[in-house]
């Protein structure tokens, strides 16, 4: 029976029935690159859904009967695809499957901010009652700029306008944009945005595309939201921003290094809110992106019976 490496402890129930005629593998938590090349050497998966860890060219190379690659959610940062390509091995994605969970975890992140909901829970647990003090921010009539326009920017951006915001946004890859959205250069709508929110994959071209520089234009208060790849921002810079004042908040559900290292200079930061990357991580979403990468593994190797 041939196997699938799974780099992760567990898998849907769904997505283990659609692999029933295979052999399927788990390689734990947080598997390093050792664990997942001996695992590989052993099993000679014919395919890897990945959930943790990177699958480097190291991996791939002890793979020989390897086909194709199948992500347990949209990100491919973390897969060496020069390798995967070399090899002719297919590299998928599971596209959409997470996109509702990650955009309400986004608006989560952006009403917290606003409305200072984690300072103004702990200044209750303490005994304090802030009403006649504490002004929130309210969203309707400010600007959301977003940067990426794909399965969870559009839902982020419809919420926006339903909530009688201006959305803003830059994409160069998508084909239109959801009614009411205007398009902008990427400098515009990080200048003009109140609320800027990231939806767009890492790449080369994009690392650290908030840094110093490109936060000094943003609107005095403006707040920064983060559920796409830590390396779309330059840690140290948000911190000083967030520190400085010039930033209202920021709400960060990924970051440069995961998982999140102790001693962050975020966490001793009061105005960011941070939550473990699990904006994708619902009940539904963890049996979509399950199916998903499962439906993938399989059309590839089917396609790959009927060519041989």
């Amino acid at each position: 029976m041939s196997a699938i490496l799974v780099t992760g402890a567990d898998l849907a129930e769904q997505a283990v029935e659609l692999l029933a005629g295979f052999d399927i593998v788990y390689a734990g938590k947080a598997p390093d690159e050792d664990t997942l090349v001996a695992l590989c050497r052993q099993h000679e998966p014919v395919a890897i859904i990945v959930r943790y860890g990177r699958i480097t060219a190291r991996v791939i190379d002890a793979s020989p009967r390897l086909r194709v690659i199948s992500k347990h959610g949209t990100g491919i940062d973390t897969i060496d695809k020069d390798a995967a390509a070399a090899r002719g091995i297919a590299v998928k994605a599971a596209v959409g499957a997470n996109a509702p969970a990650v955009a309400e975890h986004t608006w989560a992140l952006i009403l917290a901010c606003a409305k200072d909901v984690p300072a103004l829970d702990r200044r209750m647990h303490d005994g304090h009652w802030d009403k006649a003090t504490h002004k929130s921010l309210e969203l309707r009539g400010r600007t959301l700029g977003l940067v990426g326009l794909g399965a969870i920017g559009a839902r982020v951006a419809a919420v926006g306008t339903a909530m009688g915001m201006r959305v803003i946004a830059h994409d160069p890859f998508a084909q239109t944009a959801p009614e009411g959205v205007e398009r902008l250069p990427l400098a515009d709508v990080i200048a003009q945005s109140d609320v800027l929110s990231l939806h767009c994959p890492l790449t080369q071209d994009n690392a650290n595309m908030l840094n110093a520089a490109t936060l000094a234009t943003m609107r005095p208060g403006a707040i920064v939201v983060n559920t796409a790849r830590g390396g779309l921002i330059d840690e140290a810079a948000l911190a000083d921003a967030l520190k400085s004042g010039a930033l209202r908040a920021a709400g960060l559900d990924s970051f440069q290094v995961e998982p999140f290292a102790a001693g962050h200079p975020f966490t001793g930061i009061p105005n960011v809110i941070l939550s473990p990357h699990i904006g994708g991580v619902t009940s539904d979403a963890y049996v979509g992106m399950g199916t998903a990468a499962a439906r993938n593994v399989l059309a590839v190797l089917e396609a790959s019976e009927q060519m041989a």
